[in-house]
């Protein structure tokens, strides 16, 4: 019991989180979490199975209630910033009144220490004095009381300082050559390149089995693409071309696809190769392409301007050639499926049940 009155003294004492883990101010997320692992590596309950029960109970203490709570501050940046800030606002308050006077000797080194060696000189030192911070025959109390204080003066360096050039780093060492400014070059950067979207993923992966002759593959993709962007005339035209290249062609379903290409961008390349191959009608002139905005005619109707809709206007043969197309599309589509599935088996009719005559 004496081990956690012990250990909750040193909650309120050491309120600086950056000491009681053994990490500088400095650190960065990287750092921190590295030490944090090895400060619970050596506080971990297996290292001192065989070891008295008060230095049990210390290390155990010292890891849930000290060392794991200031390594959920440090872990996140604002927390971090925040114990930062706390820092500074309590050096502001010791050098209101008075210079800080360290008590210890490597404190005293570092408030010495050449404004192009104060970050080197801090950087070992808290190194040097957290690889024997949680070591059991050392105490624990007088290596991070020191830590505090190497802080303390670190912090006090840099906001003091200003116009001597120390300049603070918040992820690693500063050599010396960096206390002055630098002079920056201009770099040509490459401009931004913009995030490719999934339909753009199939249309590419597509585009590469077509080169690659693998148009079943080139199938599969481009009607993914189309199932999530379907007013591309691209992905239209590269399946309808990709139907007619399987080795069992589909002119059926390479017209319908070929047909919403020209309709979505009547000078589509693929549409104008294949599309009158397929008994498409093809246009020769040279409208602006919609690629999925159908253009909508207006019309004057008692002065005002009205909206044309596509089903005002529609023949009985247009009518007549969409049922066929469909025809033809089911047709072979029938053909695929018995292709991939097998034959069809023609069901037999079944005959009847013989009627059995009861003599009255």
């Amino acid at each position: 019991m004496m081990q956690s009155s012990l250990v909750s003294e040193w909650v309120t004492q050491f309120n600086d989180p950056f000491a009681v883990l053994g990490i500088a101010v400095t650190a960065d997320d990287r750092r921190v979490q590295k030490r944090y692992r090895v400060a619970a590596k050596n506080l971990h309950p297996d290292r001192y199975i065989d070891a008295d029960a008060d230095i049990r109970e210390l290390t155990e203490k010292l890891l849930t209630r000290l060392v794991n709570p200031a390594y959920e501050k440090l872990s996140k940046e604002s927390e971090r910033r925040e114990s930062l800030a706390i820092l500074r606002l309590k050096v502001r308050s010791l050098t209101h009144n008075a210079p800080l006077s360290p008590r210890s000797d490597l404190a005293r080194q570092l408030i010495e220490c050449p404004v192009s060696n104060v970050d080197v000189f801090y950087e070992q030192t808290i190194t040097q004095l957290a690889d024997t911070q949680f070591d059991p025959s050392t105490n624990f109390v007088e290596v991070t009381e020191q830590l505090m204080e190497l802080n303390l003066v670190y912090l006090h360096l840099k906001m003091g300082n200003l116009s001597g050039g120390v300049q603070e780093k918040r992820d690693g060492l500063i050599p010396a050559v960096e206390a002055r400014p630098k002079q920056f070059v201009s770099v040509a950067t490459k401009p931004e390149v913009a995030a490719e979207s999934y339909d753009q993923r199939h249309y590419r992966r597509a585009q590469e089995y077509a080169k690659k002759g693998a148009w079943s593959q080139a199938v599969q993709e481009l009607r993914d693409a189309i199932r999530i962007k379907a007013d591309k005339s691209d992905y239209h035209a590269l399946l309808g071309v990709a139907y007619l290249y399987l080795d069992k062609p589909l002119p059926g379903m390479a017209k319908v696809h070929l047909k919403r290409a020209l309709e979505l961008n009547p000078q589509d390349k693929y549409g104008l190769k294949f599309g009158p191959k397929l008994g498409l009608a093809v246009s020769t002139a040279v409208p602006p392409a919609t690629n999925g905005r159908s253009p909508q005619p207006s019309v004057q109707a008692n002065g005002k301007s009205v909206t044309r809709s596509s089903s005002m206007k529609r023949s009985p043969l247009k009518a007549k050639s969409l049922l066929q197309q469909l025809r033809e599309l089911l047709d072979e589509l029938s053909q695929w499926l018995g292709s991939v599935f097998g034959k069809r088996t023609k069901s037999k009719p079944r005959s009847p049940s013989p009627r059995v005559l009861t003599k009255k």
